[in-house]
């Protein structure tokens, strides 16, 4: 009894909120172009495909509108036992069972965490945005500033240490789940009754599964009066293969030990003046198709003992957003600029045939985008109107998996609209 009296002096009930909106996205589009989630979470516009007559395949005009990214979240705070406090989220939405614009949109897990905080320690476990993906561009899209901005949610133990009044060390050991690293993975093709076998790039879990290491984060962030500075650095290390297949009978013939490790970094800002807020970021990636970057990696090298070695694409990608919000006025435009530059990979690769890339990132050298918007508030339902100008600078990859030859420019521009009402 003594003990059940203790425990309820220094214990508190949790409280909930529920929370979501519905939303509704309408876009359209002058070209083909690489997305997902109906066509709604956009990458970039598709290189030209010319038929015998010079016509352009990708020059397709398309429109659709979906209500599939409406989400639902539960917060739980303002438990306490002892010197300790607990939180935490679970949140959810419909992304999942569309694929390309056909299907019936399911519900998925998109975030699903607890939170232990103790003086100026404190711990995240569970499904977030992981740290160098956390902080967004202030825009509508569902792509949230993708490929330019890193995008991923993921399992993670996070520790944050507030070591000086306005300093916070954060470390985490990441996986992976929905957001994958790209690698080689053995396909077949049939013609005339003979079939053949060879690697394609496929996005899995299983390199980082095999790899038995997790990604991870180490970083420092500055905050005060609303002004934000980070900068941080991940390692990933990977098994892209187990074994050696023969590319005739498409068995495994060998047992392997291919690895590789890649570094990313980054710098992130935020700063306040009046009623305009300024975001930026720099990401520096090797590789970096984890958080949807345009990266990847190819083979420069097969060993006498059928492992590969690996060379990783190298890119910086950066943006900024501008966002004026007076207090006395329902409109709140922004702009967002990106840019992203390929410097493909230090050393040559071995064959076109093995290179892993997410975005087709070999057949890129740079891109940039142009995105300006405004919302208009009326209470808790918006409205948005938002024109995306995004030009790809596409061209024929040399041997460091690097477009140099018959560079030419593809642009997509896509009007979109935002209904969304919060509750």
């Amino acid at each position: 009894m003594a003990l059940l009296l203790t425990g309820s002096a220094f214990a508190q009930t949790p409280t909930f909120k529920l929370y979501g909106f519905i939303r509704m996205y309408a876009a359209y589009d002058t070209r083909e172009s690489s997305a997902g989630t109906e066509d709604l979470y956009y990458y970039m516009p598709k290189d030209k495909s010319l038929d015998a007559d010079g016509n352009d395949l990708n020059g397709i005009p398309s429109l659709r509108y979906a209500a599939l990214t409406s989400r639902i979240g539960l917060d739980v705070n303002g438990y306490e036992f002892g010197d300790y406090k607990f939180g935490a989220k679970i949140e959810t939405d419909f992304y999942s069972g569309v694929s390309g614009v056909t299907g019936t949109a399911q519900l998925r897990l998109r975030q699903a965490y607890a939170t232990v905080a103790k003086d100026n320690h404190s711990w995240k476990i569970g499904q977030a945005w992981t740290p160098m993906a956390a902080d967004l561009p202030d825009i509508f899209s569902l792509e949230s500033g993708a490929p330019f901005n890193p995008f991923s949610r993921s399992p993670q133990f996070t520790f944050d240490w507030k070591f000086a009044k306005n300093l916070t060390l954060e470390a985490s050991a990441i996986w992976q789940m929905q957001y994958t690293s790209t690698g080689p993975s053995l396909t077949s093709k049939e013609v005339l009754g003979v079939t053949t076998y060879s690697y394609a790039a496929s996005a899995s879990a299983n390199y980082i599964k095999y790899g038995c290491t997790p990604e991870l984060y180490l970083g420092f962030h500055y905050k005060k009066d609303g002004n934000v500075l980070k900068i941080g650095g991940q390692m990933l290390s990977i098994k892209p293969r187990n074994y050696d297949y023969s590319m005739i009978t498409g068995k495994a013939v060998k047992k392997v030990n291919d690895r590789l490790t890649t570094f990313n970094f980054f710098e992130y800002g935020q700063f306040k003046c009046g009623d305009v807020t300024v975001k930026e970021k720099v990401t520096y990636a090797n590789d970096g198709s984890q958080m949807n970057l345009v990266g990847g990696y190819g083979v420069h090298e097969i060993n006498e003992d059928g492992s590969w070695s690996y060379t990783a694409s190298r890119s910086l990608s950066a943006w900024a957003t501008f966002q004026y919000k007076p207090k006395d006025s329902n409109w709140v435009p922004s702009l967002f600029v990106g840019y992203i530059k390929q410097f493909g990979t230090p050393e040559e690769i071995e064959s076109a045939s093995l290179c892993f890339t997410k975005q087709s990132a070999e057949k890129i050298n740079q891109m940039y985008r142009i995105q300006p918007e405004i919302i208009y508030n009326l209470g808790k339902f918006q409205i948005g109107l938002e024109y995306m100008m995004t030009a790809v600078n596409y061209g024929k990859p040399d041997s460091h998996m690097l477009a140099t030859n018959d560079l030419h420019w593809i642009a997509n521009h896509r009007i979109q609209m935002l209904f969304k009402y919060n509750f």
